[in-house]
Formats: structure tokens, C-alpha cells, sequence
């Protein structure tokens, strides 16, 4: 390959001159507003400070006391079983699937897939999860992902007890913030019901971009919410400049973000190491694909990842199933796939969204894109809360068929590391 038409590729340094030039500029409004937002919850140390503060266990136990009081005893068992080592230990789960085999093979723990549910809508899902986990030796998520409207569940409990129950399990997990666009300030979108006809991007017009900014800024400093789902090529952004500034946000990008080759990867990882900090880390921790791409786009992108330092730093979610409903044409299973890809791609997560797709085929009401939107009252009202908490114990069924075809290969998972030691 002729490297002197590589060479033509060279970013001169006076780009980034004028780059730092702009974002330094007095008086340029795009920057200004930013600035202005972050400064009404006080400099990033003290909205630090804050966060830390607010995800202290006592502290969300209080709000869980004040609110629902009724959940305390869930989380004080979840404490207790904890800490009598009573869930399956990663050990004698791999016994359990290989037998005697298990204690002579070396797992590849650099390789580790990480368990990853979606969307956890509701704190008795976790419990009714937990228990089955233990009486059955299956084993808990190292990630859920969230889609709940944050109001509601800040109103009704939920969010506290759900944040204590991830400090208890040990276990990262992403909250959906309400300003995405679904509110009817989009024009394309009529509604939930159509937004699946945009995969470009749900979209977070005009004003949204700085009122997600303010939402998170918000629920990180009063629940220590430091992982958020980012949908908008605005807000991304603005993570990247709100973490560069040194607030310590994180968040992982969306499928709905559309990165589905490589090239779009690659403008998302450059954007990423842009902004990165001295010590090399980036707010973007989780990068979810397209539900299109194969294992080489995967690959590809892999290499480019690992040159540009973030191998450790930013984990690739590829989902392996997908809501029955309104998102994907079915049946959709990437098991198989993941299997192949995991043996050499490391720092990557298996997102289960569905349950597989012979179990969903059966249900009354499969699993549904959609319900995620609606509110948890119409739910029990119209007599779906079964159902859709059967979907979700479908999806927690398919992550742990996961898990086990990992195991037999010879592949390590990352499950809730608090209770799978």
C-alpha cells in the first residue's frame, strides 16, 4: 500500500489550535450555556463531593425508609444473603456446568463477557430475579441497563431502593433520563409508537440537549446516578465536555445512536479521544452497537479501540437478544456469534433484551419496545404487570443460557461480583 497517500491523512496541529481557540473563545453561546448549567450545582469538585455523598448506603436507605418503607426488608435480605456467601460462587458454578473438569481448565478473565440485563424497570423484578438466583444457582447480572421514566420512579421509590440494591449486589448499571425525545418535541416522532422508524437517532432538538445536561447533573448530585444512557450525537458531546471540565460523569451510547460499521465507530472513538482526560479515560464507557453489525465490524473496530488506549475504558455492548416487539425482525439470537467473538475481542458485554426467541414465540404477551414507555399505573391498571415481569424473567432466563454456553467453552462472564465471588 502506497504509505505516502496514508501520510495525506495528518491532522495538522494548528487544527487543534483552532479547535481550543473556539471552546476558549468569551462569548460564544454554545459553550457559554453549557458553562452556565454546571455552574448552578457549584464546581465539579463539589458536585462530586455531592454524588459520592447521596450514593452512600445509609443514605439511599433513608430515601427507601421515607418512601417505600416496605422495601427495606427486600434490601436487608438481599444484605444478608450477601454476606453469607449464599449465592453460587463463580467457582462452583463452572463445577456445576463442567463438573470435576472445571477445577483443572484456566479461564480466560481477561476475556470476561459481562452479563447485562435490559431494561430493569422495577425493583420487585430484581427480588423476584434474586431469589430465583438462589434457589436455582443462577447467577445475577454485572449490568442493567434502565428505561424507566425517572420522575415516576423517583416518586414512588423505585430509584433509591434499585441504586442500594446495585451498592449491595455490586453491579454497574444505566438509568434512561426522561429528556429523549420522546415528549412530543420532536416533530419526526409522533410518539413511542414511532420510534423505532428512526434509527438515526431518537433526537433531543433544540433546548433537550442542555436540559439532559440538567437532568443529569441533578440525579447524579441527589442519588449518585453516574451512569446514564446517550442517544444524541449533541449529547454525547456535552458528556465528553462535562467530563473534561472533571465531573465524573459516565455514560453508554444507545443502539438507537445507529453506530453500525466501522467508520462510524471510528468518528465516535476519535471524538473520544479528543476529549479524553490526561490519565486517559472517557465518560464513554459503554458503546452499543447497531443491531446489524456482524463480528468483523466488531473486529475492526476492536483495533482501533486498542490503539487509541481504550481497551479497559470503553466496554462494547452487542446485544444477543431483543424485545420480541417493535425493534428487530425476529427471530433474532447473536448467541452463537458472541460465542466466536468473545474468544478474541476482550471488554465486551452480552445485553439480553429478550428472552430467546422459542421462549417468546409461546408467550400471551411477548416482550415489547414499547412497553418501556409506558407509565407503571396504565401497567397494573390494564393487568400486564405479570406479564411484562415474566418478560423480564424471560430475558434473565436467556443472559443465564449465556453464561453457561460461555462456560462450556472454556469463556469467563463478569456477574454481579458482590454475590458470585
Amino acid at each position: 500500500m502506497d504509505d505516502s497517500l496514508r501520510q495525506r491523512l495528518a491532522i495538522p496541529t494548528a487544527r487543534l489550535e483552532e479547535l481550543n481557540a473556539l471552546l476558549l473563545a468569551p462569548d460564544v453561546r454554545v459553550i457559554d450555556d453549557f458553562l452556565a448549567v454546571v455552574a448552578r450545582y457549584g464546581t465539579p469538585e463539589a458536585i462530586n463531593r455531592k454524588a459520592a455523598e447521596a450514593r452512600q448506603l445509609p443514605k439511599l436507605l433513608a430515601r427507601v425508609k421515607a418512601i417505600r418503607p416496605e422495601y427495606l426488608a427486600d434490601l436487608e435480605w438481599l444484605q444478608e444473603q450477601r454476606d453469607a456467601g449464599a449465592f453460587i460462587s463463580a467457582a462452583d458454578y463452572r463445577r456445576k456446568v463442567l463438573g470435576p473438569a472445571a477445577d483443572s481448565m484456566t479461564f480466560r478473565d481477561d476475556f470476561a463477557v459481562t452479563l447485562e440485563i435490559s431494561a430493569a424497570q422495577y425493583f420487585p423484578w430484581l427480588m423476584t430475579a434474586a431469589r430465583r438466583a438462589l434457589a436455582e444457582g443462577m447467577l445475577m447480572p454485572g449490568r442493567w441497563i434502565r428505561v424507566r421514566k425517572m420522575k415516576e420512579q423517583e416518586a414512588d421509590g423505585d430509584l433509591p431502593a434499585f441504586i442500594a440494591a446495585m451498592e449491595i449486589i455490586g453491579a454497574s448499571w444505566v438509568e434512561t433520563l426522561d429528556t429523549r425525545g420522546t415528549d412530543g418535541s420532536n416533530v419526526h416522532l409522533g410518539g413511542p409508537d414511532t420510534i423505532t422508524g428512526y434509527f438515526g437517532g431518537i433526537g433531543q432538538p433544540n433546548t433537550h440537549a442542555l436540559r439532559w445536561l440538567d437532568e443529569f447533573l441533578y440525579y447524579y448530585t441527589t442519588y449518585g446516578v453516574r451512569q446514564v444512557l446517550n442517544i444524541n450525537p449533541g449529547t454525547v458531546l456535552l458528556g465528553y465536555l462535562l467530563h473534561r471540565l472533571g465531573v465524573d460523569i459516565e455514560f453508554k451510547i444507545s443502539v438507537f445512536m445507529g453506530n453500525d460499521n466501522p467508520y462510524a465507530a471510528l468518528w465516535t472513538l476519535i471524538g473520544a479521544k479528543l476529549f479524553a482526560r490526561e490519565d486517559g479515560t472517557s465518560p464513554l464507557i459503554g458503546f452499543n452497537w447497531s443491531n446489524s453489525v456482524n463480528n468483523e465490524t466488531i473486529e475492526l473496530t476492536a483495533q482501533v479501540r486498542r490503539l487509541l488506549g481504550f481497551e479497559d475504558v470503553i466496554r462494547f455492548e452487542h446485544h444477543i437478544t431483543e424485545t420480541w416487539k417493535h425493534i428487530v425482525r425476529q427471530p433474532y439470537n447473536r448467541r452463537d456469534e458472541l460465542l466466536e467473538l468473545a474468544a478474541r475481542v476482550p471488554n465486551i458485554s452480552a445485553k439480553h433484551e429478550g428472552g430467546d426467541p422459542e421462549v417468546e414465540q409461546t408467550r400471551g404477551h411477548p416482550s415489547d419496545v414499547l412497553d418501556y414507555f409506558r407509565a407503571k399505573d396504565e401497567i397494573i391498571a390494564s393487568g400486564d404487570w405479570d406479564a411484562l415481569e415474566q418478560n423480564f424473567m424471560d430475558k434473565f432466563e436467556s443472559l443465564n443460557r449465556t453464561a453457561w454456553a460461555l462456560t462450556e467453552r472454556g469463556l469467563s462472564f463478569v456477574a454481579a461480583w458482590h454475590l458470585h465471588r
